[in-house]
């Protein structure tokens, strides 16, 4: 702290190794305003995880063959991909905090249009709104929540928005055992209410704001995020002397993501929404009640136990975060979901998968898809490793149910096959 005059703290500070160590709590509002944003990624959980528990209820209700049923549940995906093709420049346009609003309109429609159902139409035509939401959500959540958080706490507070997420699925799972289908749509409106409320009082992410020149409301948001006895003179510094040097380079077209300099943050973003994909998280996510029923287990204690499970694997993915670093994470992540799905080919060891699945390569492409690339780039470079997301989930999620009930252990082969190669 300086000396004499008004005591002023610093917001981090650094180790003898580099690292960030906080010197003192998070203020709460960085708190709140994280739990807000990350609210989204709830409202994403419970959009992925819906069609699991709701699937007996919808195919008998409305009649769905597996082919309609396919088509409901990977339409999500196809919304996403929509939303991945303006997530970028809707959010450098209206910068973080209006573009999540937006989204959770588009949801909320989704989430009405599904509950009230009277036929397939309306059940894909819902599920699309809601994919279209939380393609914006997928991208503009984990960028909000880095560009407000100080460094030494950035990689946890980030991954907060992985355990949301995974606290989503795991309710939806839970409760999805005890209500109806259109209840449990319902349900999908809490988290969009509640961060349709929230985004009132919070601000929005400095970066953009001394981006666009607000300067005075630029200060604003970054003092009352840092709390208002921190000295933010240098950080202050720093955003400004960023946004500065890349104005210069303001202009930034798709081909030039493809430049040499681009080459290697292109390579691992894209590289690792691949592997988060192409590993068929989403297919287990969207289907795990048919999964669980072909392995011949009761689907009720099936769900149950995944929802138990994605939340205390999700939690020690944050902790971690900061200590071990994000490469270490991914590599056994990674690493035990090749082990799990060798072993989900010959006995359907579902659980373990979840939990090798939520400790890293679940949130962490997000994270370092928001820290890679370049401001000049950023908007660019996330459309393009989102639509690369959304794509290949559409593949997975589309294919899914007739790969299951063609070989399930031949399924999971495959998927082993992907993480074998991601891993060299």
């Amino acid at each position: 702290m300086e000396g004499g005059g008004a005591l002023l703290k610093k917001p981090f500070l650094e180790n003898g190794n580099g690292a960030g160590v906080s010197s003192s709590p998070p203020p709460p509002a960085l708190i709140f305003s994280t739990f807000v944003a990350v609210c989204g990624s709830f409202t994403y959980g419970c959009a992925i995880s819906f069609s699991s528990p709701a699937q007996d209820g919808i195919t008998q209700d409305l009649g769905l063959s597996v082919a309609a049923f396919s088509m409901f549940g990977s339409v999500l995906t196809v919304g996403g991909m929509i939303g991945a093709l303006f997530c970028g420049r809707m959010t450098a346009i209206l910068g973080c905090k209006y573009t999540m609003w937006l989204s959770q309109v588009f949801c909320s429609i989704g989430w009405v249009a599904i509950a009230l159902a009277p036929s397939s139409w309306w059940l894909d035509m819902g599920r699309l709104s809601i994919g279209f939401g939380v393609g914006f959500l997928t991208y503009v959540v984990p960028i909000y929540v880095a560009e407000v958080t100080p460094k030494d706490s950035r990689g946890a507070f980030s991954y907060a928005n992985q355990l949301l997420t995974n606290c989503g699925c795991s309710i939806v799972f839970l409760v999805g055992n005890f209500i109806s289908w259109r209840t449990l749509a319902l349900m999908g409106l809490v988290p969009a209410i509640l961060q349709l409320v929230g985004l009132f009082f919070i601000p929005e992410s400095p970066r953009w704001l001394a981006k666009v020149g607000r300067g005075k409301e630029f200060e604003a948001s970054l003092q009352w995020l840092r709390g208002n006895n921190v000295d933010i003179s240098e950080e202050k510094e720093e955003i400004v002397n960023t946004m500065n040097f890349l104005k210069e380079d303001s202009d930034a077209k798709v081909m030039d993501l493809f430049q040499k300099k681009y080459a290697y943050s292109l390579t691992v973003g894209l590289g690792l929404m691949l592997l988060q994909q192409l590993g068929g998280s989403s297919g287990v996510s969207f289907y795990a009640s048919g999964v669980i029923e072909k392995a011949g287990f009761p689907t009720s204690t099936g769900t149950i136990i995944i929802s138990f499970i994605q939340v205390p694997s999700a939690a020690a993915g944050l902790f971690l975060m900061d200590f071990a670093g994000r490469r270490p994470l991914l590599m056994v992540s990674a690493g035990g979901m090749c082990f799990c799905s060798f072993l989900m080919g010959l006995s359907f060891i579902l659980q373990a998968y979840i939990a090798a699945f939520s400790i890293g390569v679940a949130g962490i492409p997000w994270i370092m898809m928001s820290e890679i690339f370049p401001m000049s780039v950023k908007a660019l470079a996330g459309t393009l490793v989102a639509l690369v997301n959304w794509s290949s989930s559409w593949l997975v999620t589309y294919t899914f149910n007739f790969m299951l009930q063609w070989s399930p252990a031949g399924k999971y082969n495959v998927i082993n096959f992907s993480y074998e190669v991601s891993i060299h």
